[in-house]
């Protein structure tokens, strides 16, 4: 179809995976996008759909997420951070890594990226895109993914930031506002889940004292989050977007690492993504 067609990946730590899938199917289908926007784990999802590499990411989430040098307790004593950002987007995916990212196939790629952060002094939305991402040098990403208190947040030219989902959680008003005529939001949580603040309410009592401007954005991700759901039903009712979401996780949360449960969720976002292609025939 003609028009601007607009993907949205809204990460959920390692409930991703059913994202991967939903991306590794599109390009096994040669579905192509004009714009992706990535948050969180969205982020490196959407950088593997647009260099082209299929089943890359479901390595980092099945194979990578097992190790303690991606995520565990001993990260958190020795660095601050339960999950090592520099190991996952740095050491495994630099051009020497085990699962390098193809940067160059990247920048051919005519397909507009935009990754979400969040100012952890401000509270605001960033917005990086691909001119902020050069050879091994992937720190966008890692400033995407740093969640409150699980991780310290990410400095960027001595600017620290968290995770994209406290400032703009579900991005879909920047995709229409950027031109797209339809979008594709995934969703690693059902549909009709309405997210409560409680985690976020006690992970924003952890960063207060530093970065006042950030809790007061995280205690607010879970009613900004639902917002942006129901404004999504509101534009898939005119036609305008197609929510992709899992019927129910597998039992998998943000940082669960059981393989089965990932693998079947992956598996999951695989086979929900064939109806993407209905969607976009449809004038």
């Amino acid at each position: 179809m003609s028009g601007k067609i607009g993907v949205v990946d809204v990460g959920g730590g390692l409930r991703g995976i059913y994202a991967a899938g939903v991306l590794d199917q599109c390009m096994d289908r040669g579905i192509h996008f004009d714009l992706g926007i990535g948050v969180s784990a969205g982020s490196a999802n959407l950088a593997s759909y647009v260099a082209g590499q299929p089943r890359r990411n479901l390595q980092f989430y099945t194979e990578y997420a097992m190790r303690k040098e991606y995520m565990g307790f001993g990260n958190f004593l020795f660095r601050k951070s339960f999950i090592d950002l520099d190991y996952v987007y740095g050491t495994l995916s630099n051009s020497d890594g085990e699962s390098p990212l193809d940067y160059p196939a990247m920048v051919r790629n005519p397909m507009e990226f935009l990754v979400v952060a969040t100012e952890a002094e401000t509270g605001c939305g960033r917005y990086f895109c691909k001119n902020d991402i050069s050879q091994d040098s992937y720190d966008i990403f890692k400033a995407s993914s740093a969640i409150p208190f699980v991780c310290k947040p990410y400095f960027i030219n001595g600017t620290p930031y968290y995770d994209g989902a406290l400032a703009d959680p579900v991005p879909i008003k920047k995709a229409f506002e950027l031109g797209c005529e339809k979008v594709i939001l995934i969703l690693t949580l059902p549909e009709d889940t309405v997210r409560k603040p409680d985690k976020d309410i006690k992970l924003a009592d952890r960063i207060r004292k530093e970065y006042p401007l950030a809790a007061e954005k995280l205690k607010k991700r879970a009613a900004q989050y639902n917002a942006g759901v129901e404004l999504a039903r509101d534009y898939q009712a005119q036609g305008k977007l197609l929510i992709v979401a899992p019927d129910d996780t597998c039992g998998v949360s943000t940082l669960s690492r059981e393989a089965d449960a990932l693998r079947k969720l992956y598996q999951k976002g695989y086979c929900d993504a064939e109806k993407i292609s209905l969607f976009l025939a449809q004038q």
